[in-house]
């Protein structure tokens, strides 16, 4: 009970964030810094399963389940933020070819949450091959936005 109040309190905390990170959208700096900070928390949580996935952390499946679920909300969060104009200068690593590219870049987005549901799913099924194996398809769908829309 005590994990189910967790992510439901973090699903209400992300609502604040969305709802005041649209309202801070004004300047190009602002959606840099939320975008920033959105990928950074999904960089944490899926390390967390990295871990497991990797043998370097013993399986928890609560503890992955917990993790795979942050990543999928998370995963929600950062493309407006990325379609912010002028948010390809400055202190960020976006490839203006996201502009160029908008529909390419949203559905490199997509594909992620979807692969984050997936992962998820395996979580949840405490299957260990199948987080694995989920795990390998999230991280592609990284590579496949980093590698065309990231700078460095």
């Amino acid at each position: 009970m005590k994990t189910m109040y967790k992510i439901l309190l973090s699903f209400g905390l992300v609502a604040c964030i969305i709802s005041a990170a649209y309202a801070q959208f004004a300047k190009p700096e602002d959606a840099i810094t939320y975008r920033k900070a959105v990928m950074t928390l999904i960089g944490h949580h899926f390390k967390q399963v990295a871990a497991v996935v990797k043998g370097q952390q013993p399986y928890d499946r609560n503890d992955v389940a917990r993790n795979a679920t942050l990543v999928e909300v998370f995963s929600k969060l950062p493309w407006d933020a990325f379609m912010v104009p002028e948010s390809d200068r400055g202190a960020t690593q976006l490839n203006p070819d996201a502009f160029a590219r908008r529909s390419k870049f949203m559905e490199a987005g997509s594909k992620l949450e979807t692969e984050a549901t997936k992962l998820v799913g395996a979580a949840n099924s405490g299957n260990l091959d199948a987080i694995k194996k989920q795990f390998g398809a999230v991280a592609k769908s990284c590579q496949d936005c980093h590698k065309p829309f990231r700078t460095r």
